[in-house]
């Protein structure tokens, strides 16, 4: 079995803990975040700031070990927080709804509201084509 394409740096400063990670996080890598974040609440830290800046990939594996320990953290007493995210993972986390668990401010929207009712968009005329989504960048 290949090794994981990931390191983990750490750096306390009293009850605080900068983990940095650097590479890929997927199916291999995803229990060494689990096991690095779970050892930083074993020794105590209750402040946890993870810096994704060199990760390359991230997947829902990933996304699940962060999960999980922002849970354990919280249950701790702490925080858990992840900071300059790939934007793949950015986009799974706002589809997923739990950036205000993990990426604080401006991604800490609540997740969208149970109640929340899907307005259905006007139905065509048969045979009619949508128009195109406007994207940012677009000029009309």
């Amino acid at each position: 079995m290949p090794l994981p394409q990931l390191t983990v740096y750490r750096r306390d400063r009293r009850k605080r803990a900068l983990i940095t990670l650097a590479g890929e996080i997927d199916f291999e890598s995803a229990p060494l975040v689990r096991a690095s974040l779970e050892q930083c609440l074993r020794d105590g830290i209750r402040a946890i700031d993870v810096d994704l800046t060199p990760v390359s990939f991230c997947d829902c594996s990933g996304l699940n070990a962060f999960l999980h320990a922002a849970r354990q953290t919280t249950v701790a007493g702490g925080t858990l927080r992840l900071h300059h995210p790939p934007p793949m993972l950015v986009l799974v986390v706002g589809l997923t709804g739990c950036g205000f668990l993990l990426l604080g401010p401006p991604y800490d929207l609540p997740p969208p509201s149970r109640d929340a009712r899907a307005v259905p968009a006007p139905a065509l005329p048969h045979g009619s084509v949508p128009p195109a989504p406007v994207l940012p960048g677009d000029v009309r």
